[in-house]
């Protein structure tokens, strides 16, 4: 079922994107919240009127986003993370982390902007992610995931401390 967004929707699509969805998530959840609209031609052509209204404020939004992807060019980011044997993560980095390290670099992008593919990471090593600021703004980030400390290097830590100790 073709819909058009009312609000942005995490994991869906932005203000004013039109998505297709299972019927039952449009007619229980996303109409009758206000979240979205049939998409009728009525509707669609509503939608075109909206957005040439806005076309200023659509120029000043895409230039934000696009200053804040410049940023993102600039900016390298690695997430350390408590790893395992066969480097597992203990947990997992989502979209949230990803977000958090980003604040820490000094580029602010919501949580719900970044898509990570499988929604989850739970391996270390060299990652992307679909950073999408706008309905025609969209960056594919390159970060990686490495290990904090080794797991197994704790343990000798103790038995070398006991060992002292006697």
């Amino acid at each position: 079922m073709e819909i058009i967004l009312k609000k942005d929707v995490e994991n869906l699509g932005l203000e004013f994107d039109t998505v297709n969805v299972k019927p039952g998530y449009a007619r229980n959840f996303l109409i009758p919240q206000g979240i979205a609209l049939l998409a009728t031609p009525k509707n669609k052509a509503a939608l075109e009127a909206t957005l040439e209204a806005r076309k200023e404020e659509e120029a000043k939004l895409i230039a934000t986003a696009n200053a804040v992807v410049e940023q993102l060019k600039k900016t390298s980011i690695t997430i350390p993370a408590k790893v395992g044997a066969g480097d597992k993560l203990f947990g997992s980095i989502n979209n949230a982390d990803l977000s958090a390290a980003l604040e820490k670099a000094g580029v602010a992008v919501e949580k719900k902007y970044i898509k990570i593919p499988g929604n989850t990471i739970k391996r270390t090593g060299k990652f992307a992610a679909l950073i999408r600021l706008h309905r025609n703004v969209e960056y594919n980030y390159e970060f990686d995931i490495v290990s904090d400390a080794p797991v197994e290097a704790a343990p000798a830590k103790k038995e070398e401390a006991k060992s002292e100790e006697a």
